[in-house]
């Protein structure tokens, strides 16, 4: 199964409450169409892993995903041999008299040893078609480990020094994300179809936070987003993404919070902020004032 109009990727991921934008839906269809990677990049937060996400539950997809982190090596993302398991193997044939060293060799270094990380995972068949492969934050890693993703995505295979090379069957669609505290190397971009994910219109917040949180208000939605928006034009170290939106509205209504307040701002700036000099920022004054021009900008949309 796969998406065979633009119109299509949005009615499906619209069923999986993500809200998808004409030019997010044109690229994904694209990269679908054509098996290219998907490369997504924007600040974090507003919705870049979620979509590798619904995209697998659309298609009905396996989703395995590498998360990205300082020091990322490629031999922990494709595979690692169990050494507890080989030691185990070897006393048993000392112990039985057996442990010739050329077959066990032959004997340790097979697939019944072999812990397959997400690179590898990705490159064998799997029920229901080829698998969702999110590579996540990717601007984490290094050089070295963007230069061996390249070759891996080029050809969709991976080489085990012991085993020889395991080429994908069908190539995985592939989702790689970055939320830009580095520059991504050219040479692996061009090797993908490009989208900066952005935040989204009042508009589209809204119809997002009625997907994930339908219990709230109409009313109360669009404080809560015309406040955000107004937050995010703030000098802050981070501003809240479309994630801290609704986690925001959840605990609103867990207090079953009718209407915004300042009070109610400052007892729960910790659901849309995440960094204490930010917090600080709206203590006091400011965050009356940004409640109050966000109500005007209601008043006046």
């Amino acid at each position: 199964m796969t998406f065979a109009t633009i119109d299509e990727v949005q009615a499906s991921l619209a069923a999986q409450n993500y809200v998808c934008g004409r030019a997010l839906a044109t690229v994904v269809f694209l990269s679908l169409k054509l098996g290219r990677p998907l490369f997504l990049e924007g600040e974090a937060g507003t919705g870049k892993t979620e979509i590798a996400k619904v995209i697998a539950a659309a298609l009905g997809r396996r989703l395995i995903r590498l998360q990205c982190y300082e020091g990322l090596d490629a031999s922990s993302a494709v595979y690692e041999w169990n050494f507890a398991e080989q030691m185990i193997a070897i006393r048993a044939a000392e112990a039985a008299g057996g442990a010739d060293r050329d077959v066990l060799r032959t004997e340790l270094f097979t697939d019944d040893y072999l812990i397959a990380r997400p690179l590898l995972d990705a490159m064998r068949p799997q029920p229901g078609g080829a698998p969702v492969l999110l590579i996540d934050e990717l601007d984490r890693t290094d050089a070295p480990f963007e230069a061996f993703l390249l070759e891996a995505l080029s050809d969709f295979q991976v080489t085990i020094p012991e085993l020889g090379t395991i080429a994908a069957p069908e190539p995985p669609i592939v989702i790689l994300t970055s939320n830009r505290t580095r520059e991504v190397h050219d040479a692996l971009k061009r090797r993908c179809l490009y989208h900066w994910v952005d935040y989204p219109d009042f508009d589209r917040e809204i119809a997002i936070l009625q997907a994930r949180a339908p219990e709230a208000a109409a009313a109360l939605s669009r404080e809560i987003v015309a406040f955000v928006q107004r937050l995010r034009g703030e000098d802050l170290f981070k501003k809240p993404g479309v994630a801290e939106t609704i986690d925001w509205a959840k605990c609103l209504l867990a207090l079953d919070v009718i209407n915004l307040s300042p009070a109610t701002i400052a007892d729960t700036l910790g659901a849309i902020l995440k960094y204490q000099d930010d917090i600080q920022k709206l203590q006091g004054s400011e965050a009356k004032r940004i409640l109050d021009e966000a109500k005007a900008d209601l008043e006046t949309a």
